[in-house]
């Protein structure tokens, strides 16, 4: 391993044990420390809310013109001097997790939700360390975030679970190429392994262009300290239904030979973004437990310029025996996640789920906040995008429009990377990965964005952990009514 290699591992170490954990920002419910009451108001309930405050109290929010508009904070004194109360706005959107929203809007200080009418306190609990998080790898963070009592009734362990995966995904995805190649994100898997007991393989050199040709052809251009490799985590009891999740580890993405323009290569540090989620759904699942055998599989590569480079119009043989003829370098992530996909199927798991910064054309047509579903099982469909509504973390499901198949038909191999025409680039790409994972009925693919082009409430500009929670939820539930079913059985 070269120094360079070794340095930037080491800047990665933190990356489980950031600068602050989000659990001295959630403290337990049964914290005794003084705490000041926060009572978050929706504009519907402002009317309500004042005519309950002290006179005193609802003349100060009057005069100081308190609409609770969102993210409107209001400091009402008490007797002896001090803050005693805070009415904190959250204009009319007031059941997501944008709610807890007010960890860097409030002085540093704890505080007690106290009136949770407004709010679902799960979800406000979580906003307050998503919304604490700060990038501070290389800059300090401005200021210190406030503290948060845990609301009565909220599971803090599970809460702190998806927090901590949140910010395992945006330290990856924010940390610049040059210090995240395929080594480090491999040690990152290997951190988050260790931590949980899981085993971790990977496949590099020989065996890589033998066994995973595509992963191979993507990446061998790079530079020997950024080899390709394919990481491959397994954890759980190996009787426990079987799952597996697949994330595109592309650290850098030139575009290849078909070289992307300045402007569009700006953010392709967040390549990997789909290895990122699919990560912190690891970590989330390991975490919680459950009662699954989860395998991730990430293909990690950077898809640079150099002599050894695929070219526009190269043909490949995949792992599962298509040849795939390279119609351009850039539409490199497909082909990373088709060898990964076919080891996924050799092993028939119940469920193989894949997370990926694929295309610009999921972005045109449904923006940065909504990740695009596609999945021929339409229960596992409905179940996902409804859990990812009742935890605010959208997905929105686009079809596998099977028409479209005859584009990708190669002339002189079975498939080619890109279709004859520009239309339907999402469904298009996503209708190639179906061709790798063979009985697609439990079968799902996201494509994420991954990035907050914006600051939000409780989503900073930069990276960000999309669908995740949203799968995770739904996970859940149905392990354990696999486990009922199993245990069932043998009685």
């Amino acid at each position: 391993m070269t120094g360079r290699v070794k340095m930037r591992m080491k800047r990665l170490m933190s990356m489980e044990n950031p600068a602050y954990d989000p659990a001295t920002l959630l403290l337990p419910a049964e914290a005794a420390e003084p705490a000041i009451e926060l009572w978050p108001v929706a504009e519907d309930s402002l009317q309500a809310v004042l005519a309950a405050l002290p006179d005193r109290w609802r003349r100060h929010a009057e005069e100081a013109g308190f609409t609770a508009a969102f993210g409107q904070v209001l400091m009402l004194p008490g007797a002896a001097g001090g803050i005693e109360r805070v009415l904190a706005g959250l204009g009319r959107d007031a059941r997501a997790l944008g709610t807890g929203g007010f960890a860097r809007r409030l002085p540093a200080g704890t505080y007690r939700l106290a009136r949770a009418d407004d709010v679902d306190a799960r979800l406000f609990a979580l906003g307050w360390p998503a919304s604490a998080y700060a990038f501070s790898r290389y800059k300090e963070s401005a200021r210190e975030p406030a503290r948060l009592i845990c609301p009565p009734g909220v599971a803090r362990d599970d809460v702190l679970n998806e927090a901590a995966a949140m910010w395992l995904a945006r330290d990856l995805i924010n940390t610049p190429a040059n210090d995240l190649g395929p080594a480090e994100l491999e040690a990152a898997v290997r951190g988050v392994a260790d931590r949980f007991g899981a085993q971790v393989r990977v496949v590099m050199g020989d065996a890589l262009r033998d066994g995973f040709p595509l992963v191979e052809a993507v990446g061998r251009a790079a530079a020997a300290d950024r080899a390709p490799r394919l990481i491959d985590l397994v954890w759980g009891d190996a009787d426990a239904p079987k799952i597996t999740i697949v994330g595109k580890g592309v650290c850098f993405d030139t575009g290849g030979l078909d070289l992307k323009p300045s402007s569009a290569m700006r953010l392709m540090k967040k390549d990997m973004g789909g290895a990122a989620t699919a990560l912190a759904l690891a970590r989330m699942i390991m975490a919680a437990g459950l009662p699954v055998r989860l395998r991730l599989l990430i293909p990690a590569v950077e898809n640079a310029v150099a002599g050894g480079a695929m070219r526009p119009g190269d043909i490949v043989t995949a792992r599962n025996g298509l040849s795939v003829e390279v119609g351009n370098t850039d539409a490199e992530g497909r082909l990373i996640l088709a060898d990964a996909l076919s080891l996924a199927a050799e092993e028939e798991p119940r469920l193989i789920l894949d997370f990926a910064t694929l295309t610009g054309a999921a972005r045109v047509a449904l923006g940065p906040d909504l990740p695009a579903l596609f999945c021929d099982d339409d229960d596992l469909a409905a179940a996902l995008t409804e859990a990812g509504a009742a935890v605010d973390d959208p997905v929105w499901r686009l079809p596998l429009w099977q028409p479209y198949m005859e584009g990708l038909k190669g002339q002189a191999s079975d498939l080619c990377n890109i279709a004859s025409n520009g239309f339907a680039g999402a469904i298009v790409a996503a209708l190639f990965l179906s061709r790798f994972v063979g009985d697609r009925r439990r079968w799902a693919h996201v494509d994420v964005f991954a990035w907050n082009p914006a600051d939000k409430p409780a989503r900073p500009k930069g990276g960000e952990l999309q669908a995740a929670r949203a799968v995770f939820a739904w996970l859940r539930v149905w392990s354990q009514q696999i486990r009922r079913a199993s245990l069932a059985q043998k009685h």
